[in-house]
Parts: C-alpha cells; sequence; structure tokens
C-alpha cells in the first residue's frame, strides 16, 4: 500500500467524470460496505477502505446530484485496523476491474469488522426507527473441519458458492459490482471440503453457472445450471441433500435455500428459540413461520415448546414446501402451505372466522424474510391480524430497521435484538429480533 501523500491526484480527466482520481479522507462506514468520504462538500461512497483512512480513488459514478462513486486505487495513509486481504484476488494491489467480489472486508481486521456492522445496524434503527441500540455482532463458532487459523482471520465457512462462466467456458466469481467473471484459483471463504472440490480449473463452455454445495451430510455437490433459450440460467433437476442440525436432519433441494454459512443454521435455529417470549407462547394458538423455507425455523419452535404446537409455514417455492411438510411431519399440528406470504396473509384477513381470529391474535409468528425484508404490505397485514409476537429474523439491517419502524406504527415495541456474523468477511450481518404490542 502507498504512502506517498504529495503525489497528486490525476486530472487526465475533468474533476467530476468517470475516472477522475481524486485523493480522499475516509470518515465513517456505509451500508453496503462502502465508506464515505466527502469532496468539496459532495458526499463519496468509496470502496476497498475503511474510516480514518487517506486513499486516492477513482470515481466510477458522477452522474448523481448528491453524491458519487468510486473505488479505491491505492491507500495513501492506512487505519491501523487494515490487514493484508485475506483473498490476493481481491486485494488493493489489483485494478479495482479485476478484484474478484464477495469479500468486501477482507481487509479489515475481523474484530473492526464486527465493529463497523454494528455501527451500520445501531445507525439503521437511529435513523429509521428512532431505536437507540446497545446490540453487539456476536462471532460465530467456525466450521467442523476449520482450521485454528479459520477462526482467527473469517475464512473456512462458506457451504455455498456459485461460480459464474464466461462465453469461453472460464469459472469464476463476479468482479466486485459487476458480471464479469473473475477467474481464480482458491476460494478461502469456502469450507475446505467445497475449495478442494471445486472445478476452478476446469471449462463450462454453455453453461450458466456451477452452484458448488458442501452439506453437512455427504460428499460435496456439484451443480451445472445449463442456459435456456435466451441466455437465462435453467433451474436444475432436483438432487436431494441432507443437513443436520444438532440431533436433528432436514431434507432439501442441493439448489435450495439453505444458510451460507456452516454454523448458521444451528445458530438461528437456537436464538430464534431464546428470543420467543414463552409467556406470550400458545402452542394452540394459529402460529405462523413466515418464508419459511423447508421448515427449519418451525422446527425450532416445534422443538422448544412440544410436538403438540400448532404451526404453519408458509413458502412460496413448492419443492422447498414438499420438503418442509416431510421435516415437520412428526408434529401433528404443523403443515407447509405453497404460498406467497403476502398473498396468504390477505386470504387470512378476508376468510379468518372469530375463532381462527383470536388464534391469530395469540399467535407467534416467526418472519424470515429475503434480503429485501418484509416491506410494507406484508407489515400491515400482518399488524392487522395483531399476533401476540413476532420474532424476525433479517439478513439487512437497513431493511430491519425499515420494518421495525413500520412495526412500531401499529404499537409493536422492539423488544429483544441479537445480531450474528454469519457472514465474515463481508458486509452483511444476520439478526434476530423479537416484535410485541
Amino acid at each position: 500500500m502507498g504512502t506517498n501523500t504529495n503525489r497528486q491526484a490525476s486530472q487526465s480527466t475533468p474533476e467530476g467524470e468517470i475516472g477522475t482520481e481524486l485523493d480522499l479522507d475516509i470518515t465513517n462506514v456505509a451500508h453496503g460496505g462502502i465508506f464515505v468520504a466527502r469532496h468539496e462538500g459532495r458526499v463519496v461512497f468509496v470502496s476497498d477502505t475503511l474510516p480514518g483512512e487517506r486513499v486516492r480513488a477513482r470515481l466510477t459514478d458522477a452522474n448523481k446530484k448528491s453524491f458519487w462513486r468510486a473505488e479505491t486505487v491505492e491507500v495513501l495513509d492506512a487505519a491501523p485496523e487494515r490487514q493484508p486481504h485475506i483473498w490476493a484476488a481481491a486485494a488493493i494491489d489489483r485494478d479495482p476491474a479485476d478484484r474478484a467480489g464477495g469479500a468486501e472486508f477482507g481487509h479489515i481486521e475481523l474484530g473492526h469488522q464486527r465493529e463497523l456492522k454494528r455501527q451500520v445496524l445501531t445507525d439503521a434503527l437511529h435513523r429509521m426507527a428512532a431505536i437507540d441500540s446497545d446490540v453487539t455482532v456476536e462471532a460465530v463458532p467456525v466450521a467442523a473441519d476449520a482450521s485454528p487459523g479459520d477462526a482467527m482471520d473469517g475464512t473456512g465457512w462458506r457451504t455455498r458458492v456459485r461460480l459464474h462462466v464466461t462465453e469461453t467456458g472460464i469459472v469464476g466469481p463476479y468482479a466486485a459490482r459487476s458480471h464479469r467473471v473473475i477467474p481464480v484459483d482458491d476460494l478461502p471463504l469456502a469450507v475446505h471440503a467445497l475449495e478442494m472440490a471445486a472445478p476452478l480449473d476446469k471449462l463450462f463452455a454453455g453453461a450458466a453457472s456451477v452452484d458448488v454445495v458442501a452439506p453437512s451430510v455427504g460428499e460435496v455437490q456439484i451443480l451445472v445450471a445449463e442456459q435456456d433459450d435466451k441466455g437465462r440460467r435453467r433451474r436444475t433437476a432436483p438432487k436431494p441433500i441432507t443437513e443436520r442440525v444438532g440431533d436433528r436432519e432436514f431434507r432439501l433441494d442441493a439448489a435450495g435455500f439453505w444458510q451460507v454459512h456452516a454454523r448458521a443454521a444451528e445458530t438461528l435455529f437456537a436464538a430464534v428459540q431464546d428470543a420467543i417470549d414463552p409467556e406470550l407462547f400458545d402452542a394452540k394458538a394459529a402460529n405462523l413461520d413466515l418464508y419459511g423455507g423447508v421448515g427449519l425455523l418451525a422446527a425450532a419452535v416445534g422443538d422448544r415448546f412440544g410436538s403438540d404446537v400448532r404451526i404453519t409455514s408458509v413458502e412460496s417455492d413448492a419443492q422447498a414446501t414438499d420438503n418442509a411438510g416431510a421435516n415437520l411431519a412428526e408434529w401433528v399440528g404443523a403443515t407447509a402451505q405453497t404460498a406467497r406470504v403476502d398473498k396468504f396473509l390477505t386470504g387470512l384477513t378476508r376468510d379468518a372466522d372469530a375463532a381462527e381470529r383470536s388464534r391469530l391474535q395469540a399467535a407467534t409468528v416467526v418472519l424470515d424474510p429475503p434480503r429485501s425484508g418484509a416491506g410494507g404490505e406484508v407489515v400491515d397485514t400482518l399488524a392487522f391480524l395483531a399476533p401476540a409476537q413476532v420474532v424476525y429474523v433479517a439478513c439487512d439491517p437497513v431493511a430491519l430497521a425499515r420494518d421495525v419502524a413500520l412495526f412500531a406504527g401499529h404499537g409493536y415495541t422492539l423488544r429483544s435484538l441479537r445480531a450474528f456474523d454469519l457472514f465474515p468477511n463481508t458486509h452483511h450481518v444476520e439478526a434476530v429480533a423479537l416484535l410485541t404490542r
């Protein structure tokens, strides 16, 4: 990394045009794995840096009136928390266009990564929901096959990796913030079995992508997705695998959704169980597991409160719902329904009789939406049904804060909040919140 502060920024293009290089002081972290600087009063969002640094950055988007975007090309004064990047393919000495994406915090010491994630989460809650939180971002145990160094640098945890494919069949991750495939010879974030099996040196001409999956039970799976006649990714044929969480096994499709970190499923399983207020829990109520996938969190509820728990898991993917039905079969009161969550809730508001409305008002709802969050329509409809408590599992701090604010408008209060570092060396963070009336 450079330290020459006397060198002048390149003026080969007019300032404010794409390609212009600026010397910038980085002041704080923003959502999305980027950092904040100011140039003549204008906000500039900068990648591959961290607060406390002075960097030379190249403008990549100067069309917005309120802010610009830039990529670090040289570190002039490094912050004490900077470390050599854990992935050489994403390091600062590469041109930004040639840096592999998916490890955007890999140049930051692991403990400080968690502090930055905490700042993003608490800032979002303060700005969007007027809540001041003292939450910390908790470390998560490493994978079973991890080395001692993996726990120190946040590597060796990914059990699922998607490799993209060039027209000539070369595979690799996308470059950061682009669809350009970057050939790599290692995958340091992956569990070791996956990294060893990944076909990084093979050609897959005509394929749309190659998924490499390392389930907790059985061999690593390599799933090649072909393109349809319009060049879109064609879904692969179902391939059943088994994932083990504690003493429980879950059946799912290898290409279906499952938590990526090797210890994420068990972490969230326990966190949801701990978040539920037992004083508010009613096993006979119309309990719900929304965006339920293959039934992981519905099973967490059943394991804590017993086999007579009544709970409906709702998921839009029919294959996942079929698996959820099998995974929840031991609970007599458990069902799995294929439906979009918004449509399902609208149907409840329309069709529920007085007895069912009463059971809904006594319900515990586990809400695990996609990264975009539940959103206004789902929150409003769910709040109209007035369940006793909502356990919200969130993978995006801003979406969580927005939805917490929406729930507050219906009289729900944030009772508890935990955050987990399920995505080390990236900006992502997982949170589990309890909301009650």
